[in-house]
């Protein structure tokens, strides 16, 4: 969300994500407790104990509280899955948000590096180094035949993931999703929403990812998405961008200043709405129609308007009211700062 990396005006972020799951171990839909338990023990001392990263994070999920697992589903670096249940499980985060390696999810291990905007070449680059290391200290379940065996038959292979978050209001707004999301299925891709796996979009925002991997190698599917996919889909929203501020300027400047009225004198916002206010602000931002707004600012309120992250600053619980009320309070405080910061 800090608004870098090529292509951010449309591209949020970039993630690669490796399944692995350790040999002698069975799959966790048959393993034992004590085997998960085992697992986790293992995964922890492997992780915290290779230099990874500068500095790791270690959260034991069942010891942890729900709120504080939901602001990490909020902040992508758990999956909605893993935050539920009580049984053994973990993360280790990198202090910087960049890293993220969930323990006992679906497989044993699953190896996430985020990149703001389209950087995914430093990704897996980055992901590849941990999954080195990791295999030096452990064996992974590895078949000559097929690769790395993982969970679910759709990752057997490569165990890659590659996901880009693509911010695509202008094809929202001219009705041409749809047949962006045609396309993706047509070249076996998955379009999901903002939180990924089973949830819908929200604020105009698209999460394209690969479906399978067996195969295929890392830098095919990698150059299929940096040079072909990808790119693609940049140019349909700058398009469309282009064609509402040729044809239907009006429109557009309506619903950029039309949101930024509502954001900046509601008395109460729900989190679906605010999604969608923030959407048009931000597209006003990138395009260059809204000369007073501080983009990062916008990016950062699509995160921090989220139930958890509410309830952390306000410092208590909220109920449904109370955060709509609260939300509104904060994000005419935050925008309000960011303009007198912008005209500055």
């Amino acid at each position: 969300m800090r608004g870098g990396g090529p292509h951010s005006d449309v591209v949020i972020s970039s993630r690669v994500r490796l399944a692995r799951n350790i040999a002698g171990f069975p799959f966790l839909s048959c393993a034992s407790r004590a085997q998960r338990d085992e697992l986790v023990d293992i995964a922890r001392r492997h992780v915290l104990g290779s230099g990874i990263a500068e500095s790791m994070l270690w959260v034991d999920l069942p010891d942890s509280p729900p709120m504080d697992r939901q602001l990490l589903v909020e902040r992508h670096l758990i999956s909605r899955q893993h935050s539920q249940g009580n049984e053994p499980r973990g993360v280790a985060i990198a202090i910087d948000e960049s890293v993220s390696i969930m323990v006992n999810e679906e497989d044993h291990l699953r190896i996430g590096v985020l990149r703001s905007g389209m950087q995914l070449d430093d990704g897996y680059a980055h992901a590849n180094q941990i999954d080195d290391i990791l295999e030096g200290k452990t064996d992974f379940a590895y078949s000559s035949t097929f690769g790395y065996l993982t969970a679910c038959p759709t990752n057997v292979g490569t165990g890659i993931r590659i996901s880009v978050m693509l911010h695509l209001p202008a094809l929202v707004l001219t009705g041409e999703i749809e047949k962006v999301k045609r396309a993706a299925k047509d070249m076996h891709l998955a379009v999901r929403g903002f939180y990924g796996e089973g949830t819908e979009s929200t604020g105009d925002f698209f999460q394209v990812s690969n479906q399978t991997t067996l195969g295929r190698s890392e830098n095919e599917m990698l150059d299929d998405f940096q040079m072909g996919v990808i790119p693609k889909i940049i140019e349909y929203e700058h398009a469309a961008r282009h064609a509402l501020a040729d044809r239907r300027a009006h429109v557009l400047d309506d619903r950029i200043h039309r949101a930024l009225g509502l954001l900046t004198h509601a008395r109460l916002l729900s989190g679906d709405e605010a999604l969608a206010l923030l959407s048009h602000l931000r597209l006003g931002v990138t395009m260059g129609r809204l000369k007073d707004i501080d983009l990062v600012s916008v990016n950062e309120l699509f995160l921090l308007t989220q139930p958890a992250h509410l309830q952390k600053i306000a410092g208590q619980s909220l109920d449904g009211e109370q955060r709509r009320r609260f939300r509104a309070e904060f994000v005419r405080k935050r925008l309000g700062a960011s303009r007198s910061t912008g005209s500055g």
